[in-house]
């Protein structure tokens, strides 16, 4: 089970540092931040820390610039996430790919057994 969840979120001396790092970012920045971080939580899968870590990098440079949050990710924040996830393996698909490769490997074994 620890092996499982440090998959999902990492070291947690890793996952504090980020936490970290986001509360020190600008309210609007924060408000999207934890907004993202929950999408991409359940839209996600195998690399969400990754993905919060570049949200992290581009917002502090953002921030940084004087930029507002919303120059960054644009109004549609849903369709921003979208982008950062197109290609990433989702929990769904992981999940549906076992149920078939588990409904092929005990149907191939019993056709087997049923062709003998």
């Amino acid at each position: 089970m620890n092996d499982f969840l440090k998959k999902i979120i990492g070291d947690k001396k890793e996952w504090n540092a980020m936490e970290t790092r986001a509360k020190a970012l600008p309210h609007d920045y924060r408000v999207v931040y934890d907004e993202m971080k929950q999408y991409i939580w359940k839209s996600s899968g195998l690399d969400a820390i990754n993905i919060l870590k570049g949200i992290l990098d581009l917002f502090e440079e953002g921030a940084a610039n004087g930029k507002r949050v919303l120059e960054i990710t644009g109004s549609d924040v849903a369709a921003f996430c979208d982008e950062l996830l197109r290609g990433e393996k989702t929990y769904t698909e992981k999940w549906r790919e076992a149920l078939n490769r588990d409904v092929m490997e005990k149907l191939g074994s019993k056709e087997k057994n049923d062709n003998i």
